[in-house]
């Protein structure tokens, strides 16, 4: 990944993604090429010397059956958006200005295991749940539904584990952008409904532009 020093994520920007994620896709490469699925994943930072993710996939996905060449990869992705050169300043400025895109992304490679075993896969769909229903009013939990019916959905799954053995990470946030410029679009993304970009970029604001 192409990663300017100014846009580089720390340590704990990178933890906190990896944390708050959504869904990642798990790309491979195997003997029939390039696989790719998309699928929700609960970090676990003391499984292996870098932590894991961990998942699970439709047992009739036959990605889990194909064994990847080399490192297997996940590619995570935190708020995204259409900057317009509307927002900046310096556009009423000088007029040299240009539309791109932020985004927080972190491509996070390691070594793939796969678990067909109903004790891991219930005890990681019990952390999914959890982690994705906590801030809900009335969360639903596993045992909500009938015993019986859980045990015919874990056995339609197989789980899918990324010992991470290393990640690449980038907040392209309008960091290298002037002060006034990133109070435009701190406040244009607000105004546009994307409230989490608006944060995010107030985040990332360099100290020289506070």
């Amino acid at each position: 990944m192409y990663v300017p020093e100014h846009f580089a994520m720390s340590d704990a920007a990178v933890l906190d993604l990896l944390r708050e994620h959504g869904a990642g896709d798990l790309v491979t490469a195997t003997a029939q090429g390039l696989l790719a699925t998309m699928l929700p994943f609960v970090h676990d930072p003391d499984r292996g010397p870098h932590g894991a993710l961990l998942g699970h996939v439709a047992r009739t996905n036959q990605h889990w059956r194909h064994a990847p060449i080399g490192e297997a990869l996940v590619i995570l992705r935190g708020p995204d958006a259409y900057i317009t050169p509307q927002w900046y300043a310096s556009k009423r400025e000088h007029g040299r200005v240009v539309p791109t895109w932020n985004y927080v992304t972190a491509h996070v490679y390691g070594d793939l295991v796969v678990h067909d075993d109903v004790v891991w896969l219930e005890d990681l769909v019990r952390r999914l749940t959890a982690k994705h229903e906590a801030r809900r009013p009335q969360p639903w939990a596993v045992d909500d539904a009938p015993p019986a019916f859980v045990a015919g959905q874990l056995r339609a799954i197989v789980g899918v584990e990324l010992l991470i053995t290393r990640i690449e990470a980038k907040a392209k946030l309008s960091q290298n952008r002037p002060a006034a410029d990133i109070d435009g679009v701190v406040e244009g993304a607000r105004r546009a409904g994307n409230p989490g970009m608006s944060h995010a970029v107030e985040e990332a604001r360099p100290i020289r532009a506070r």
